[in-house]
């Protein structure tokens, strides 16, 4: 009789607990189109895709330009001085991975931000050291070139438009320049761009103008984008770095080239995930943590117990990040096991957890075959899909909050400060708090490590279902994980799949963080089953489209910022 009281006692704490975690998503911008939709984090950005699409420009035309547009309204995240990767599905089948990675100076060396055998981050995150070679721009050129319509002119339009005429400065931009006054304070032509004659920066509703910026999109506009690395500007910010520390040089610029890659293809519960291989992390860590959970019934025991599937998912989560911080790195320098995607190897790790308690993941993995088979040698997200079959998600970026914090002057330029997503030295927390081994050791011309996601599912029959991405260095890949199992597993509409409390791990620090608005059972159970659990005001920023049951397109823009998604 106690065991069966106990029993019952149990199932009504579970239904409980389920209906107390069942919780209306934050209201997310959402979209219902039949020929095309695009997604981004601002609505000026949304706008010009959507502008595009009806001029006649298909999804990779539409990304683009919203990409593009992005660079000038939300140059805190991304731009022309930063690196993307893109993932397209086109309309005749075929799956195309286009790297535009930042790539490590011809002078970079694997200890230069070593002082006296200890890491300076300061070094290689802020100022001219902190910079890689831009790849953005030759990415878009050769997306627009392999299944783009439209002229990179007319692409460019909506950026030039946005940066010589100026914008209201939005929310989201207004607190990261209040946020990071120091910082851009430091340089002369960063100073010259965000900051009012007395000595503010601009906020909300400002008007703000980039002429420089906006001189340099015409440029490319005018001479095309090898302008951007063999012409004038790749000379400017050469000589700047020449006279200030830096190491970027024009050859560098002259020499970078944006990289076809072969997609990760993996299969989840019947479904076709398509990824984004190294210097990406996101592809194989997002087929891993799926090959680990396809070992457990997720969705009937997320509807008997919801906390203790999102125990088991973090413990996944934890066992690839572990995986990580050891074997990942730019597969054209180091060696990059295959076997890390090995339902295999994937079903030990499952083995290894304990759905009542988290357990201490002490190191990496061993996946089969690690030495002989390896892959050959802030950031936002903008998602777009076309009737006729065209699905495109890019992600892009210039790593932390306006790169490195230099804007050359004369350029208008953010440039990144990517060498931070290297190893600058072994257990050595980056900007994210993520650590590294010698596969992510800076080396010239080397890409650094990214955890940049852009992800497309297909289903059954091989029809793109689901483009997906996400923005917050490690968060992308758990966002783009809960957006996969809350969609597939859990059957949830993509708003609420989008919108919904997130949570992440990332293995060090051995830590279990919660969005604050999840509710306050999530934090207390799951301590109770051994999680050192932290809150966190934002897991980060979620763009994604769907293709609904019905036929028609939805796409959805994270409620946790202002974006926009929008269509027809």
């Amino acid at each position: 009789m106690t065991t069966n009281c106990n029993s019952i006692l149990r199932s009504a704490v579970c239904v409980a607990l389920g209906l107390l975690l069942t919780c209306l998503p934050l209201r997310a911008n959402t979209f219902h189109g039949d020929e095309y939709v695009v997604a981004s984090v601002n609505p000026i950005a949304t706008d010009a895709g959507v502008k595009v699409f009806e001029e006649g420009g298909n999804a990779i035309d539409a990304a683009i330009t919203t990409a593009l547009t992005l660079a000038v309204v939300d140059g805190h995240n991304s731009g022309v001085g930063g690196g993307c990767l893109i993932m397209i599905r086109t309309a005749d089948g075929r799956l195309i991975a286009i790297d535009g990675r930042e790539r490590a100076p011809a002078r970079a060396t694997a200890d230069m931000f070593v002082i006296d055998g200890q890491a300076d981050p300061n070094a290689s995150q802020l100022g001219p050291l902190a910079s890689g070679v831009p790849g953005a721009l030759a990415a878009y050129e050769k997306a627009r070139e392999v299944c783009g319509t439209m002229p990179m002119s007319r692409l460019l339009a909506p950026a030039i438009e946005a940066a010589e005429s100026g914008f209201e400065v939005s929310r989201p931009l207004a607190n990261s320049l209040a946020g990071h006054t120091d910082k851009l304070e430091q340089f002369e032509g960063t100073k010259a761009v965000y900051f009012k004659p007395d000595g503010s920066v601009y906020q909300e509703g400002d008007r703000l103008v980039q002429p420089d910026l906006a001189n340099t999109l015409k440029q490319v506009a005018k001479h095309g984008v090898d302008w951007f690395y063999r012409g004038e500007l790749a000379e400017q910010i050469g000589d700047w770095m020449a006279q200030n520390g830096g190491l970027l040089t024009a050859k560098d610029f002259a020499d970078y080239e944006a990289v076809s890659r072969e997609p990760i293809v993996s299969t989840y519960r019947g479904y076709t995930i398509v990824g984004f291989p190294p210097p990406s992390s996101g592809g194989v860590h997002v087929a891993q943590v799926l090959n680990i959970l396809e070992n457990y019934d997720l969705a009937a025991l997320h509807r008997s117990d919801p906390l203790r599937a999102i125990h088991l998912v973090s413990e996944a989560f934890t066992r690839a990040f572990a995986d990580r911080a050891y074997w990942l790195g730019d597969a054209d320098h180091a060696p990059v096991p295959r076997g890390l995607l090995s339902k295999q190897y994937a079903k030990q790790l499952a083995a290894s957890i304990d759905l009542d308690r988290a357990v201490e993941v002490s190191t990496h993995g061993n996946p089969p075959q690690w030495k002989q088979d390896l892959f050959g040698r802030h950031t936002t997200h903008i998602s777009a899909v076309d009737s006729e079959g065209n699905w495109v998600a890019i992600t892009a970026t210039v790593n932390t909050s306006f790169g490195s914090g230099v804007i050359v002057p004369g350029t208008g330029v953010v440039l990144n400060n990517e060498m931070d997503d290297f190893s600058i030295q072994p257990g050595v927390p980056n900007a994210f708090g993520l650590i590294g081994a010698e596969n992510n050791s800076i080396a010239p011309g080397k890409r650094p490590l990214s955890s940049m996601s852009p992800t497309i599912v297909l289903d059954e029959e091989k029809k793109p279902i689901l483009s997906i991405g996400a923005a917050g260095g490690p968060k992308i890949i758990t966002q783009v994980l809960l957006g996969i199992i809350r969609t597939i597993d859990y059957g949830e509409p993509l708003d609420k799949a989008v919108g919904d409390p997130r949570f992440h791990h990332q293995w060090r620090p051995n830590q279990l963080g919660i969005e604050d608005v999840a509710p306050r059972q999530w934090a207390t159970e799951l301590a109770a089953r051994g999680h050192d659990v932290q809150t966190l005001p934002s897991a980060g920023v979620c763009q994604a489209i769907a293709l609904t049951s019905d036929g028609r397109l939805v796409g959805v823009s994270d409620p946790r910022i202002p974006g926009k998604a929008a269509g027809k």
